[in-house]
Formats: structure tokens, C-alpha cells, sequence
């Protein structure tokens, strides 16, 4: 389990760090604002191991959360809030949706996030007055949820959120947001 949960943070790592860039394919939902505010730059993505039938397991217990956060300049201020709480609550919420509850023995999945962010990301954005492509520093976050089935140690779903950070948000409106993305990404759980 110590190999598997290094494994996990290596992938989260990566996806965090580089210049993740996710599959557009039919399970991609790029979030467009209708009913909640705020949410327009939210893309999420879903991938399941096709032989994977998710409606046979029924218990989870959590192996870990970690954080990651690129910012030399402490320019982010989290909101007052308990993230990772808050992330572990929705995740747990979806989860009984399925069918899939917290078990304490003999669990069939263990569930594991990454959520990290990054200040200094930037992004050619296309400057109104000139018409030219420059680059913007636009502070990026990602949360990755993997679910891992407990008999073969093989993660057997991976759901990944995006988002710029919006710097200053309130509390209210961070958890509107995780909300948002946690639950469009189990909604491609299938």
C-alpha cells in the first residue's frame, strides 16, 4: 500500500506541475456557467478502467490527501476554511450517491486526492487593444480524486477538475466552487 500511495502522488504530482492536458473526449465536461456563478473556467475530466464495473463495489475507506502549492511569493490566501475537510466531505457525499459508503474494515476501494496549486501559472491571453497574444500570469488549481480497488492495489477511476484561482475569494465561494467540481466530476463515474 506505501508503494501504491507513492504511485499516487507521483501521477498527482505530474498532472499539478506540468501543463496538464486532459483528453477531450466524450466523459470531458468543460463547465459552462448556467445556474451558479463563477464556475465558467472549471474543466473537468473522468477516466475509468474499462473493465471496471463500478456498481460492484459498496465500501471505501480514505488512504490520504495531500496538498501541493507553487507559491515563492505567498501570494495566495487561502480562504478561512478547512480545504482538504471540505474536499473529503463532498467526496464522501458522492461517493453514497453511488451506493459506495465508508466502511472501517474490509473496505472494496481506497480514495485519495491531490489538490494543488500553482501562483505563477501563465497563459497567452489576447490583449483587447492590440490584438496581440501575450502572456498573463493566471494562478492555476487542480484536484485529482483517484479510487482504488483495495483486492488488486489498481486505481480504477481518476477524476481531475481545473480551475484558474480567483484570488481573494471568500470561503462561500471557494466551497461553491470545489462543489461544483467534485460534483461535476462524479457525475462522469459510471
Amino acid at each position: 500500500m506505501k508503494k501504491l500511495t507513492m504511485y499516487l502522488l507521483a501521477v498527482g504530482i505530474i498532472l499539478l506541475n506540468g501543463c496538464a492536458v486532459f483528453n477531450k473526449d466524450k466523459q470531458t465536461k468543460e463547465v459552462a456557467a448556467q445556474s451558479v456563478h463563477n464556475v465558467q473556467d472549471i474543466m473537468v475530466d473522468a477516466k475509468i478502467n474499462p473493465k471496471t464495473n463500478i456498481n460492484g463495489y459498496k465500501s471505501y475507506a480514505w488512504l490520504g490527501a495531500v496538498q501541493e502549492l507553487n507559491d515563492p511569493d505567498n501570494k495566495w490566501q487561502p480562504p478561512k476554511m478547512d480545504i482538504a475537510g471540505d474536499i473529503k466531505y463532498l467526496i464522501d457525499r458522492e461517493l453514497r450517491k453511488k451506493g459506495i459508503y465508508s466502511a472501517t474494515a474490509d473496505p472494496d476501494l481506497a480514495v485519495a486526492f491531490v489538490l494543488g496549486v500553482d501562483m505563477d501559472a501563465v497563459k497567452l491571453k489576447s490583449d483587447p487593444t492590440t490584438q496581440v497574444d501575450i502572456l498573463e500570469n493566471i494562478p492555476q488549481g487542480a484536484l485529482v480524486v483517484v479510487l482504488i480497488d483495495v483486492e488488486t492495489g489498481y486505481a480504477v477511476w481518476v477524476g481531475v477538475a481545473k480551475a484558474n484561482i480567483i484570488k481573494g475569494a471568500s470561503a462561500d465561494l471557494a466551497r461553491e466552487r470545489l462543489d461544483y467540481a467534485v460534483s461535476n466530476m462524479f457525475d462522469l463515474l459510471k
